[in-house]
């Protein structure tokens, strides 16, 4: 049995994989074609890109229909799937509000209720439209945009495992900055790839975690996909308030209600995507995430002044605190 490690950075993060198999040449060949369409996914859907179709989309559909690759549409009809049945919770059109708080150039503030509410006029999955007979998206008004950040790791590792399955890959794992998976079998002699879950304030500033509190729970994986979303990160304070960087699209503030959010789903792009959900709607997103399947597992951490936070698990292994 062979063994091939590669690995190449893309999305603003790095992507790692684990092969086994029996010729190490096909094993290498298939993961590089496997990060080569990641790297081609990450020119296509990068928000800052000016030559990207992201960016195209953005800077045409207020204007009219834009023809979009297949692909991408199949991808902007799951993240609007996914917006409804999570009541709006995942909203890949938060963009305007990260401005308005300064989460894109880095200016960091809390916004008026004049600005918030202008922000919030250009919010909504309703003001996105999807043709499926000819393939084009087209914006309600200008000033809308769409930032595919919060699922484009899922969908670029979901493509490239169908890259390695399509090559006779039997047994690998992918990973992009270790907060989004997907298993492909498992590996030689064992039953389940694994993959830990941290304290979303394990080695972030000011946050004071002891070594046996770093784990969390394990996350046992066969022939499906694992994402994590945490608030920790990009983080400001005003006012003896802190604020994160991931938006609830449904109010314009930054999310409160959850520390942390593991999914586990059989799309990548779906548990991508859910993660975040999650994340934004707390133990209220638990039930609709139930509503998706019976393979759909999830971990939620809340903030909880006596303990620190409290846990609501559903099909993970949690460790011993």
């Amino acid at each position: 049995m062979k063994t091939v490690f590669l690995a190449r950075n893309a999305m603003a993060t790095r992507f790692e994989m684990v092969l086994h198999g029996e010729d190490e040449l096909s094993l290498r060949a298939a993961g590089e074609e496997a990060l080569d369409e990641i790297s081609a996914l990450a020119s296509q859907l990068n928000f800052y890109g000016a030559d990207s179709e992201i960016s195209r989309i953005n800077t045409e559909a207020a204007l009219g229909p834009v023809p979009v690759e297949p692909g991408l549409f199949r991808l902007l009809q799951e993240a609007k799937r996914v917006h409804g049945l999570s009541g709006g919770a995942f909203d890949i059109t938060v963009a305007p509000l990260m401005r308005c708080w300064g989460f894109v150039d880095g200016k960091h503030r809390v916004p008026s209720p004049g600005e918030l509410a202008e922000a919030r006029e250009c919010v909504g999955m309703d003001l996105v439209h999807l043709d499926a007979e000819n393939f084009t998206v087209q914006f309600e008004r200008p000033g809308v945009w769409v930032d595919l950040g919060a699922i484009g790791k899922g969908f670029a590792l979901e493509i490239a495992g169908e890259i390695l399955r399509e090559t006779g890959v039997t047994s690998a794992l992918i990973h992009g900055g270790t907060s989004t998976v997907c298993a492909i079998g498992s590996p030689p002699d064992e039953a389940f790839w694994k993959t830990a879950i941290e304290h979303p304030g394990w080695g972030q500033p000011g946050a004071v975690i002891l070594e046996h509190e770093r784990l969390v729970a394990v996350a046992k994986l066969r022939d499906e996909s694992f994402s994590v979303s945490a608030v920790w990160g990009k983080t400001f304070e005003e006012g003896g308030v802190s604020y994160g960087h991931v938006m609830d699209p449904r109010c314009g503030q930054p999310t409160q209600n959850a520390l942390l959010a593991a999914v586990s789903l059989p799309s990548g792009t779906a548990a991508d995507a859910w993660s975040t959900a999650l994340l934004v709607s707390g133990e209220a997103g638990v039930a609709a995430l139930g509503r998706v399947g019976e393979s759909a597992r999830s971990l939620l951490l809340l903030p909880d002044n006596a303990s620190g936070f409290r846990t609501i698990n559903n099909g993970f292994d949690l460790l011993k605190r």
